[in-house]
């Protein structure tokens, strides 16, 4: 029978072609055996259960198919939160903390903003900013109610009460509101982009990533029904692709708005295109 440290060392060995091969293998055995992480330190010579090994092989399957490790241990970290993640949300990414940087520096100044998050999905940009600014009243809509749910449950876990939960497309169950600032990482994938056949993207939900007319519908659908959603002198940001900046800045100016920027992220790739009312 193998010991943790053994099987450790299996793992890494099995996973070689990853850049994190003994990190991902430490995480599955954690959840195999459904101890922290820091456990395996403390019980090197531990020797698990015949269902935990073979709970751990079939995570260590998973990871060799491609399955990403986020999905595996059901969570990933943004913007220095802990999030539950699970195969109806997108797994966020570190270039969408862009956006929640840039809504952060429009809403400087102002610390009781109301904010809208579109398509949160796991929550991620929303509880980012609730928590950030905890007199912000922020709404977040998805038309996905297991990803709401999900959404909810991060709320909950984190602690964090300034944040309300909407089931719906888009602006569609948000009537009448009216924000300081509308944000939103939608879709914007085309559906014959070659990437959707390569790394994680396999394996995430194919509406969260893919949008009709080269990626830009669902940015085209927000920007067009956006105006009476936001108050005078609010702002509108998108996440969209590494290619689509100019595209975005089109629909905005296409549509009435106005100081139209596009920001770059860490990669120096463009990220997030904001426009004012």
């Amino acid at each position: 029978m193998a010991t943790l440290k053994q099987l450790i060392a299996d793992g890494a060995g099995a996973l070689a072609d990853s850049d994190s091969a003994r990190l991902d293998a430490e995480l599955l055995l954690a959840v195999a055996l459904n101890k922290p992480r820091t456990w395996l330190y403390t019980w090197p010579e531990h020797i698990p259960s015949l269902p935990e090994q073979h709970k751990y092989l079939d995570l260590l399957r998973r990871r060799q198919d491609g399955e990403p490790i986020a999905y595996l241990i059901h969570r990933r970290e943004f913007y220095g939160l802990e999030l539950k993640i699970n195969h109806h949300v997108l797994i966020p990414r570190p270039e969408t903390e862009t956006l929640v940087e840039c809504v952060l520096q429009a809403a400087t100044g102002n610390a009781q903003m109301r904010i809208a998050d579109l398509g949160t999905g796991s929550g991620a940009v929303a509880l980012a900013l609730a928590h950030t600014m905890p007199q912000a009243r922020v709404v977040a809509t998805d038309i996905s109610g297991e990803a709401l749910t999900l959404a909810r449950e991060n709320a909950a876990a984190l602690g964090i009460d300034n944040i309300s939960f909407v089931q719906g497309s888009w602006l569609e169950p948000l009537a009448d509101m009216t924000f300081d600032i509308i944000a939103s990482n939608p879709p914007y994938i085309d559906a014959q982009d070659p990437h959707l056949s390569e790394g994680d993207v396999r394996f995430e939900p194919v509406p969260a990533l893919v949008s009709p007319e080269n990626g830009l519908a669902d940015i085209r659908q927000i920007a067009e029904t956006g105006m009476p959603n936001l108050a005078k002198g609010g702002r509108l940001f998108f996440e969209h692709g590494y290619a689509q900046g100019e595209a975005v800045r089109a629909i905005f100016s296409a549509y009435g708005y106005g100081d139209i920027s596009t920001v770059q992220d860490l990669s120096g790739q463009d990220r997030v295109t904001m426009g004012r009312k």
